[in-house]
């Protein structure tokens, strides 16, 4: 036989485009419109309705930037109509390729009943099914004017990311505003070619079944009447029965497709924006739900279920009855979908706490998987913390997005710091956005990586990002994939269905230890400084709170702040979203958060005052305040009293130029550039710069990368840089108690003002730096090169620490070039070590090199400051910014987080008398109380969360400041653990052993008075 098979596959492409889905639509009237423009933000569904709306046609454009359309059409339906399937198309200037991110709508009947959303792939409302003709038509439409943001050439700088910026240009063009005939048998068909053409493009061009399913969609073509094809679809359907009948092999990969729309909760939108974006597609989703019995909608982001909670109630109502059938399913159990690098160790425990707690209050849901498919890596920590909160499963995508290293599995367990493993998947579908492509399905069973000893995977089904969820053509796709040759098999699943199906028949499954580190987005972790140092205040601010409030309450009846604390702690945790505190979204965004975070700062030292007040009582002395987790000048960690200084700073003339301080501890040579030269730990006669370098050295890249300008940073941006070393001065400062050199530098467009300082009786170097900076696709980092040999060293994360390499000696590790950190670094020989300490930075880079002179290794050690790309935020970190960092010569482990704690935690200084003991003591340094708070049920009983910080073994005695009535480990939750043995409690403590970077909760109920 001839081979005339891409002849067939060109003529299919052909008449499904020209033909057949116009054919859909076969008849169609115009519908009349009128608009109102909203003044200002979005206004109430009531008052959009109510709104006298003006003149507009199809062909007008219409909608600034960041605008709201209400639209009003109105029609009959045609008497000749009648036993027809009448829909409105409504297009509000789509582009199909762009769901999510250009305009959308709502659709609301006159009485404010919510119908569906619009979106660039859903632009149809259901009328009648039959109609019986002559029907009024009346439908209203909250249509947003969204600007498109990443466009067709994407990553180009744009004014239109805030609405301060963005002017008033209309953005869409009207397209099309009808009631039309749906014929549905025309639609089916549609279906039916798709799912077999594309099915037929993965098949090997040698295997029968590809030629089965090329000849049955010929003969489906032949029976089609070009100018019939209304009339021709059944008899071409007929056709295609039997190779649409052939079951899927035995052996075929199993998918469980969920539906899906991840919704970004901010991005290219801001936050006010993503509320409306969450009542759009839940409205479609409940819609789809009630016309397709098969189907299974998850959302995650209990954040999202209280957005339209709140502002709307209509859809929710929608969305609580889906959910109590079981088919609209609340998954992951955070409040957000959030960054896990950044986050501290509270905020990461609590957006599981708040995100639970909402489902099960809610909906009486309790979920066992976190969901986090588009989250930029994941830290070594978070396997612990998914445990103590009660789930024991994981879903991700985004490590599939990799540049270098392919990840080897699609299914493992995952090993955090602590030892505790998480049953893990990331779907090989290799998108968090399925549309059931055959392309797509066909992926999924070749990509997955444990192909003989595990059959299913997951698939999330729908239109993302900036949402839309799950299409009814995906669901038709989908039903044709249930059992077909030659395919992967396709049901809808729930994700609780699917973990445990993967989970039983995967029973031995490779295990993956440490961090899951994203060889891509590695700038995300400096860009956007503000919203980073915002989010690293508002964490301490809210230890703080909790722990003064929680003192207070116990010692003087003050009243716990229950409700505001909760507030705050979740708009916190709002702001942890995986696009916000990145830095990774549009400036309004950001703008937003940074003034949020300065409100929240009011908000927390206003509790914190009041209480420290309610706790110092009155008295003309002053007492110190001490919120660290170790004891600070004599001060009990969370307790207060008066604090001890001792000791002297020395500041002297440097031969050759510059200064040298001197406490006793250290002596710290500072050159005429105003550059480190010298950190000598007396006690241990040992020099930490490198011979021949200097420290504290800024340096300048260009910082231009492929694509992802916000997100990314290529290594080749190492290939160039420009050391600072010229001053404008350098100027010798004595204080009491301290010794310090101010330096000033100009380059390019901006100035930086550093104060390093050696106060008494302290082993570090103080490092204070204000940059006011106005450079452009620059990156800026401070360089410490260390007379230190190390091969690997120790970076903060969420209860603990993690090891990385300083060497490259494969692919992985030299993929590692830009890595995340929280309060500290820590760099170690046997026997000494060094740590870099800071207040807000997350982003640094180790590198090691071996001198030619005597053969010593300097490990240099740079923390990234700033950056300035221009998309999404044309404008990212102009101005001033403030940056602390300490330099720890000589510093343990235990150390490094000590200091880490003091630089993020001030002491602070109250009128008063008397010493304010800690609630709860700890005697031993290695373990750390992370939180120390009320109960979150107000049964006024004491929390106390606390790790094993040095990443070995640990006793400890917890010892109450108040008479005691039990102590209960519990889990994140604040619920007993039901598989672990009481605490021992003796002599009034509780006593504690705990494993490395072990984290327990404990509940300790208050005696009653």
């Amino acid at each position: 036989m001839h081979d005339d098979r891409s002849l067939v596959e060109a003529r299919l492409r052909r008449v499904l485009d020209e033909r057949i889905r116009p054919a859909v639509y076969p008849e169609s009237v115009p519908l009349q419109v009128a608009v109102w423009n909203a003044p200002g933000e979005p206004v109430p569904v009531a008052e959009g309705l109510a709104a006298s709306p003006g003149p507009i046609a199809v062909g007008d454009m219409w909608g600034a930037p960041w605008g709201t359309s209400w639209f009003s059409v109105t029609g009959t339906v045609p008497a000749e109509w009648a036993g027809k399937t009448v829909e409105a198309l409504l297009d509000l200037g789509f582009d199909e390729n762009m769901p999510g991110f250009q305009c959308e709508g709502l659709v609301y009947r006159p009485d404010g009943t919510p119908v569906k959303g619009l979106n660039p792939r859903n632009q149809w409302v259901r009328i009648g099914a039959p109609v019986a003709g002559g029907e009024e038509v009346r439908l209203h439409i909250e249509a947003a004017s969204n600007p498109v943001i990443l466009d067709y050439h994407p990553f180009l700088p744009t004014q239109l990311g805030d609405k301060d910026t963005a002017g008033s240009a209309p953005q869409y063009r009207l397209t099309r505003m009808d009631l039309a005939v749906f014929d549905e048998t025309v639609w089916q068909l549609v279906l039916d070619l798709e799912v077999l053409g594309e099915l037929m493009h993965e098949l090997p061009v040698d295997g029968a079944r590809r030629w089965d399913i090329l000849r049955a969609v010929g003969r489906a073509l032949d029976a089609i009447d070009l100018q019939d094809v209304n009339g021709t679809a059944a008899a071409a359907r007929s056709c295609l029965e039997e190779v649409l009948a052939t079951p899927a092999q035995p052996t075929a990969h199993r998918i469980s497709a969920i539906g899906h729309a991840h919704i970004d909760s901010a991005w290219l939108w801001p936050l006010r924006e993503t509320v409306r974006k969450v009542a759009r597609t839940t409205a479609n989703m409940t819609a789809l739900l009630a016309d397709e019995p098969d189907f299974i909608y998850t959302m995650s982001q209990a954040q999202q279920f209280a957005w339209i909670k709140e502002h709307r109630p209509e859809v929710y109502a929608k969305v609580k009855k889906a959910v109590t059938e079981g088919r609209f399913v609340p998954a992951g159990g955070m409040w957000v979908e959030s960054d896990t690098n950044m986050p501290g160790s509270e905020a990461m425990a609590r957006q599981f706490v708040h995100g639970k707690r909402f489902f099960i209050d809610e909906f009486g849901v309790e979920n066992d998987e976190a969901w986090l498919p588009d989250t930029f890596g994941f830290a070594a920590g978070l396997p612990q913390i998914i445990k103590a909160a009660g789930a024991k499963w994981l879903l991700t995508q985004k490590i599939s997005w990799s540049q270098t290293n392919k990840f080897p599995h699609h299914t493992f367990q995952w090993e955090g710091i602590d030892g505790t493993r998480i049953f893990t998947h990331f779907p090989p579908v290799d998108t968090y956005n399925c549309s059931m492509k055959g392309s797509e399905i066909a992926h999924a069973a070749k990509n997955f990586k444990d192909k003989g000893v595990a059959k299913h995977s997951l698939a999330p089904t729908g239109w993302g990002d900036g949402g839309g969820g799950t299409t009814r053509e995906m669901v038709g796709k989908a039903a044709r994939m249930r059992s077909l040759e030659g395919s992967a098999t396709v049901r809808w699943e729930t994700p609780a269905d699917f973990f445990a199906k993967a989970e039983a028949e995967y029973v031995n499954p490779p295990v993956w230890v440490g961090e899951l580190y994203l060889e891509l987005h590695r700038a995300t972790l400096t860009s956007q400084a503000r919203t980073k140092q915002g989010n690293r205040r508002s964490e301490h601010l809210l230890r703080e709170a909790e722990l003064w409030a929680a003192t207070a309450a116990v010692r003087s009846g003050f009243a716990y702040p229950y409700e505001q604390l909760d507030r705050i702690w979740k708009t916190v945790l709002l702001h942890q979203f995986h696009d916000i505190l990145p830095g990774s979204s549009i400036a309004w965004v950001h703008r937003e958060a940074e003034k949020t975070y300065a409100a929240l700062a009011d908000e927390l030292t206003g509790i914190i005052d009041a209480a420290q007040r309610a706790l110092a009582g009155d008295g003309s002395g002053t007492l110190v305040f001490n919120a660290a987790p170790h004891e600070r000048h004599g001060v009990a960690a969370g307790g207060a009293g008066s604090a001890t200084h001792g000791g002297q700073a020395q500041l002297s003339a440097r031969e050759g130029g510059g200064f040298v301080l001197d406490n006793g501890l250290l002596q710290v040579g500072i050159d005429g550039r105003g550059l480190v030269v010298s950190v000598y730990d007396i006690g241990a006669e040992r020099e930490s710069v490198a011979p021949g370098r200097a420290a504290n050295l800024l340096q300048i890249h260009p910082d231009f990368p492929n694509m992802w300008d916000a997100w990314d940073v290529d290594e080749f941006y190492r290939n160039t840089v420009t050391d600072l070393t010229d001053a404008d001065e350098v100027t010798a400062i004595e204080g009491e108690g301290s010794a310090a050199v101010r330096v000033v530098r100009g380059f390019g467009d901006s100035k930086v003002i550093q104060l390093l300082t050696l106060a008494a009786g302290a082993k570090r170097l103080d490092i204070d730096t204000e940059v006011d900076w106005h450079e452009t696709e620059k990156f800026l980092k401070a360089a410490f090169p260390l007379d230190i040999h190390a091969e690997r060293y120790a970076s903060e994360t969420q209860f603990g620490h993690f090891h990385r390499a300083t060497h490259t000696n494969t692919s992985w590790e030299s993929a590692k070039f830009e890595a995340c950190n929280h309060r500290f670094v820590h760099i170690e020989e046997p026997g000494w070590g060094i740590a870099l300490v800071n207040d807000s930075t997350y982003g640094h880079d180790i590198t090691r090199t071996v001198r030619a002179s005597d053969s010593g290794t300097t490990t240099t050690l740079r923390v990234s400051l700033l950056r300035a790309p221009r998309f999404p935020d044309p404008e990212t970190d102009q101005g001033v910014h403030r940056f602390r960092h300490a330099l720890v010569p000589g510093a343990a482990i235990g150390d490094a987080v000590r200091e880490g704690f003091r630089i993020n935690l001030p002491e602070r200084l109250v009128p008063g008398e008397g010493e304010v003991a800690p609630l709860v003591a700890v005697d031993n340094d290695a373990v750390v109380v992370s939180a120390m708070k009320l109960a979150d049920d107000a049964s006024g009983d004491v929390v106390v969360r606390l790790y094993e910080s040095r990443g070995g073994r640990a006793r400890a005695r917890i010892t109450p400041g108040f008479e005691a009535a039990g102590a209960t480990a519990t889990d994140l939750l604040e619920r007993p653990l039901t598989d672990t043995p009481e605490p021992e409690v003796a002599d009034g403590a509780v006593k504690l052993t705990l494993r490395p970077f072990e984290l327990v909760t404990l509940r300790l109920a208050r005696a009653q008075a």
